[in-house]
């Protein structure tokens, strides 16, 4: 027998009834019956329960057995008694009659249970600390395992369209890119430093020009910038590059990706994706990577407020710019605090403020209301679609910084 298993703890089941077997894992939880100790044997792939009485010899020592100490168990496998048969795992049938005991490592008092539902609550800082605690949680394995499968999925499809992996090199010198580049000082050039890379870029051109054709690579990419959401100093991306290829071309190949992606996430994807032109979707989304799971389009009304005695829009007009607008459904219930929060994130994204009035029955309500008479509300709710308990909101700048904005305001009334 190996030396330290025969399966895992997710491998055996009924049809294992009878056999002598090896398990080694972490002691998940630990229950004891007055003389009957039962124990959830945890590994990387699932549990079993393991069940010792006090006539087995390995009983006075699975006694000091605790949460999380590491052990390797010999027994013989069992089925469960109908009534204690557990559907929600896959061992869920059986049980293992503890024969023998080898404690592999003795653990201290961890600072959180996995998988218990106060782990769900610790914070980042401290998951992070016990980052090896963390991961025995099975929803973070769950994590590893999906991005191993997403890995997968890429190269099954990319090497099946022909495309060549090709790892290039980290330790490079400085280029042009869209953010700092971290520095590792050179123990050869004094004085000298290597510039990690920010993207594949000049590497995969080089490619190209050396007549590859295709190439593609999972890669660690570095960027000194300030952490946000979407902003990490090191993350991983795929990076592609074609020769010979439209954008035809480069929009089927990310399609076949992205399906097979979606199907080993368990996720659906469109049998067509939709495409629109860029100045469409910078006109109507203010950005060229829209979220179209919801409308709230964008509308450009300078031709309709043009004339209008609020300043803030005549005057962005005359000077070249333009008042775009947005309508959320419902959104008249929204607080005056709430409407605060949204103007404040429009002005992250760098608009000036944030005009807006709501729709009732009787007209237009609150905010630059009293600026717009019956025509050009009449107009702008109809170039809206808008109707009673909405909300229009409008940003006056450069058609650049009012597209940025309003793309920013869509996005979060969209996740709120």
């Amino acid at each position: 027998m190996h030396a330290y298993r025969s399966h895992t703890c997710a491998d055996l089941d009924k049809t294992n009834v009878g056999d002598t077997v090896r398990l080694a894992g972490w002691v998940h939880r630990v229950r004891d019956h007055g003389g009957v100790l039962f124990i959830d044997l945890r590994d990387h792939y699932g549990i079993t329960q393991v069940l010792c009485d006090s006539d087995s010899p390995a009983f006075a020592e699975l006694e000091k057995v605790r949460s999380e100490w590491c052990i390797r168990i010999d027994g013989s496998v069992k089925a469960r008694d109908e009534g204690l048969i557990n559907p929600k795992i896959p061992t869920g049938e059986i049980e293992v009659i503890a024969d023998d005991l080898v404690v592999l490592n003795r653990s201290q008092t961890v600072p959180f249970e996995p998988d218990s539902e106060e782990a769900a609550k610790v914070s980042e800082e401290t998951r992070l600390r016990y980052r090896y605690i963390d991961l025995r949680r099975a929803s973070m394995a769950r994590n590893l395992r999906l991005r191993h499968a997403i890995c997968q999925a890429m190269r099954r499809v990319l090497d099946g369209m022909g495309f060549t992996e090709v790892e290039t090199p980290f330790l490079t010198k400085s280029t042009p890119e869209g953010a700092r580049d971290f520095l590792v000082p050179s123990r050869l050039q004094l004085g000298d430093f290597y510039a990690l890379p920010q993207s594949p870029q000049l590497f995969k051109q080089i490619l190209m020009v050396a007549g590859l054709d295709k190439y593609y690579q999972i890669v660690r990419c570095f960027r000194d910038e300030d952490l946000r959401a979407d902003r990490q100093p090191e993350f991983t991306q795929l990076d592609v590059e074609m020769s010979f290829a439209t954008e035809v071309d480069v929009m089927a190949m990310t399609d076949a990706v992205f399906r097979e992606i979606c199907q080993v996430a368990g996720k659906g994807f469109p049998e067509e994706v939709p495409t629109i032109p860029y100045a469409q979707a910078m006109d109507r989304y203010g950005i060229d990577c829209p979220d179209m799971r919801f409308e709230m389009l964008l509308s450009d009304v300078s031709d309709i407020v043009a004339g209008s005695d609020f300043k803030v829009f005549s005057g962005a007009i005359e000077r070249g710019g333009v008042v775009k607008g947005l309508c959320a459904p419902g959104g008249a219930k929204f607080t005056r605090k709430e409407i605060d929060q949204y103007t404040a994130h429009a002005g992250d994204f760098g608009a000036k403020g944030l005009a807006w009035c709501k729709l009732e029955a009787d007209g237009f309500v609150g905010g630059v209301a009293k600026f717009l008479d019956a025509s050009t509300q009449s107009s702008l709710r109809e170039r809206f679609g808008a109707a009673d308990g909405d909300i229009l909101m409008f940003v006056a700048d450069a058609p650049e910084g009012a597209n940025k904005a309003l793309a920013a305001l869509r996005s979060k009334l969209g996740a709120d």
